[in-house]
């Protein structure tokens, strides 16, 4: 009975603890049909909510202001860079962002540069806001997937590719 109790207690609490860690993911693929490097990024709806409300003034609303998600996601892309390994930047341009369920995505791309060796990525996104934030990135496409872990005084990270 005390076991069921304690399992009884987790589940209640879960909910409640799902929000204290700050993180993201980002899905950086290399897509061989459009040629295009592109990036996901995926954060947590209440988390986005809580950034806005420190970030800009005044009444803000994520959720339904178009002009107020595309504040948010400029943010992001001010707060994210990609280069080569030689260190040439990768120009991303925005494609789009919107509220899916309790998730908030913002979406960029490039052309992918020819022979590209791997990257170096930064990735500071609330970072700025909560020293606690963690970016995660899986980096997809070419090769295995790389995974990079933006935490603590992380700035830049890099993924090298297996050479065919």
């Amino acid at each position: 009975m005390r076991f069921l109790l304690i399992i009884v207690c987790f589940l209640v609490a879960a909910p409640s603890m799902a929000h204290q860690l700050k993180s993201s993911v980002t899905t950086v693929l290399f897509n061989k049909r459009t040629h295009n490097v592109e990036l996901m990024h995926r954060f947590y709806l209440h988390d986005t909510e809580h950034a806005v409300g420190t970030l800009f003034k005044g009444k803000i609303d994520i959720i339904n202001n178009k002009a107020d998600q595309l504040r948010f996601a400029k943010y992001v892309e001010s707060h994210v860079a990609l280069q080569t390994l030689s260190g040439e930047p990768l120009a991303l341009s925005f494609v789009g962002a919107q509220v899916d369920g309790k998730f908030f995505w913002v979406y960029q791309e490039a052309p992918i540069p020819e022979n590209i060796e791997g990257i170096k990525m930064s990735n500071g996104a609330l970072r700025d806001l909560w020293p606690s934030q963690v970016n995660m990135v899986n980096v997809e496409g070419k090769g295995k997937i790389k995974t990079l872990n933006f935490a603590q005084d992380d700035t830049w990270l890099e993924a090298r590719f297996e050479q065919n």
